[in-house]
């Protein structure tokens, strides 16, 4: 909005020249989120303390989670808040990728509100059932898939995507396999966040790391100098997806401003499915899927350890009578807890090896 309205300008001033350069307006969005967050948050969690949106916490989770019983819930408006609008304030309106992705994430953010919605009216933990939740978080990917495929934004089959540390390779995904490949992808990374979002400020530090990531290899996949000398697809337009990216980072950080230890508030899945379907649509977008893999290593860990554990207690069950267990407790932060790591010193942990993972991300640019 900014662009339309200041950049015309630049021929009476050369300040607003500054506004055709995505660093300055991805910059500008980050701050401009920190801000909505900060400000938005206290009136929020106002407003979520007046209706009595507390958490319900498991009764087979940690017991030392249990005092967090009533700590405000629904948190996730102050993220969908401060990326939405900071989104709209300072990238270009007339560009399909962003348009796609703050759709997605608005989307997820809603039935992730239904959710946490069910949670506070029924006072149960689980919300929507879970298969529910879990079709229509495909339906969306089905949907963001069907998009691309039948309105191309590039002029490289859609079906083709990158493969990180290889330059002249790329994969070929069977067409027919590409829809439910896109749904795959979108509900597994918001699920994996969904899953992560377990401890105080855990799901809001990697996200805020993941989302500037995905911001840097979204502005050099959008220049064509930069994508040609590291043997990355250019895809023009894609650039302006470093400002959404920023503006998740921006808030998520903000949001963690309320989150950290001792929590004030929690996202809910309003935030984590907000959250964790942004990520995988950029992903998608740019042709980054695998690289999802690597920049969320630590959702992907999350999620591989309740799958697993689910996994084999039910075979030992059916195999030996007896449910056996891989871990000590589902996902792997409890497991770390019930090793009698603090809650905190997870959350820091859990933070460096996703600092770790982006750095190997990055480092896919030049070792290929």
């Amino acid at each position: 909005m900014l662009y339309e309205f200041l950049f015309p300008l630049a021929d009476k001033h050369i300040v607003f020249n500054l506004f055709q350069y995505i660093t300055f307006r991805a910059g500008g969005a980050m701050v401009t989120a920190l801000l909505i967050a900060f400000i938005l948050g206290p009136p929020i969690l106002r407003w979520l303390n007046r209706q009595e949106v507390g958490q319900v916490i498991r009764l087979d989770g940690p017991h030392a989670h249990l005092a967090k019983a009533g700590t405000p819930t629904m948190g996730g408006l102050i993220i969908l808040a401060a990326v939405v609008i900071p989104t709209v304030l300072w990238a270009r309106l007339d560009n399909a990728y962003l348009l796609i992705a703050l759709g997605v994430t608005a989307a997820m953010g809603a039935l992730g509100f239904v959710d946490d919605y069910l949670k506070v009216v029924q006072r149960e933990s689980r919300g929507l059932v879970a298969r529910y939740k879990f079709v229509g978080q495909f339906l969306l990917g089905l949907t963001l898939g069907y998009v691309i495929w039948r309105y191309p934004l590039s002029e490289y089959q859609v079906n083709h995507t990158m493969l990180p540390f290889f330059k002249e390779w790329r994969l070929v995904i069977w067409a027919p396999f590409f829809l439910p490949f896109v749904a795959i992808v979108v509900s597994g990374s918001a699920n994996a966040v969904n899953l992560t979002d377990g401890l105080d400020g855990l799901a809001a530090g990697l996200c805020s790391i993941a989302g500037g990531t995905f911001g840097v290899f979204a502005y050099l996949i959008g220049r064509v100098d930069t994508s040609d000398y590291l043997g990355l697809f250019y895809l023009p337009g894609v650039g302006e997806l470093s400002v959404f990216c920023a503006a998740l980072a921006g808030g998520a950080l903000g949001f963690l401003w309320f989150n950290s230890h001792p929590a004030e508030v929690f996202m809910g899945d309003t935030g984590s499915l907000a959250l964790g379907g942004a990520l995988g649509t950029v992903a998608v977008l740019i042709k980054g899927e695998f690289l999802l893999l690597i920049i969320g290593a630590v959702f992907v860990a999350e999620a591989l350890s309740v799958i697993l554990q689910t996994s084999w207690f039910k075979y030992t069950r059916k195999r030996y009578g007896e449910g056996r267990r891989v871990f000590r407790m589902a996902p792997l932060h409890h497991h770390f807890e019930q090793l009698g790591w603090s809650e905190s010193k997870v959350v820091v942990r859990f933070w460096i090896v996703g600092v770790m993972a982006a750095l190997i991300a990055l480092s896919t640019l030049k070792i290929r």
